[in-house]
């Protein structure tokens, strides 16, 4: 595995190093001796999955308050999503800033998601899905999110939106 750095302090890419045969692939994505290296979470106490049928679905962007916060690694699995995490730490540098990756089935590309950080997508393909490694089970208590599109925070989605929760719809501005 390759861990890539990004803009916002503590997230990272996670790119898997196929090796290929006759047979097809086989690829490591999940090492707790690697995760450990790189100072992430090595326990995953939930796993999740979410599958979505309709290209320019959106989810997010969610996180989970104190003391629930939550850490997770995010793959797309079959289909295509534009992934999006905004830093809500406000005492980051990057607080309010937002990336955006695409996450495919083929390039098997994951990302690392620290708590603070929000986290949501927007599906490329139709029957999309996603599977989530989550460092604290969910605390429907704690769940929050902001708005997909807050004008303070300036998520450029690729696609027109075709599919969003009403709960989603009504999440706040951040303050």
């Amino acid at each position: 595995m390759r861990f890539v750095p990004l803009e916002i302090a503590d997230t990272l890419l996670i790119d898997v190093e196929p090796h290929s045969d006759e047979r097809g692939m086989f690829a490591r994505v999940f090492s707790e001796e690697e995760y450990a290296a790189q100072r992430l979470p090595t326990h995953f106490p939930q796993c999740s999955t979410s599958f979505n049928y309709r290209r320019g679905t959106i989810r997010g962007l969610h996180y989970q308050r104190k003391p629930y916060e939550e850490a997770k690694v995010v793959r797309c699995t079959r289909g295509s999503v534009f992934d999006v995490i905004v830093d809500l730490r406000r005492d980051s540098l990057t607080f309010r800033h937002w990336l955006g990756f695409e996450l495919t089935e083929d390039n098997r590309r994951s990302i690392f998601v620290p708590a603070g950080v929000a986290h949501g997508f927007q599906t490329l393909s139709d029957n999309a899905e996603v599977y989530y490694q989550i460092s604290t089970p969910y605390a429907p208590e704690a769940a929050c999110g902001i708005r997909w599109d807050d004008p303070a925070i300036g998520v450029r989605w690729p696609i027109p939106i075709s599919v969003i929760s009403s709960r989603d719809a009504a999440l706040p501005a951040l303050t």
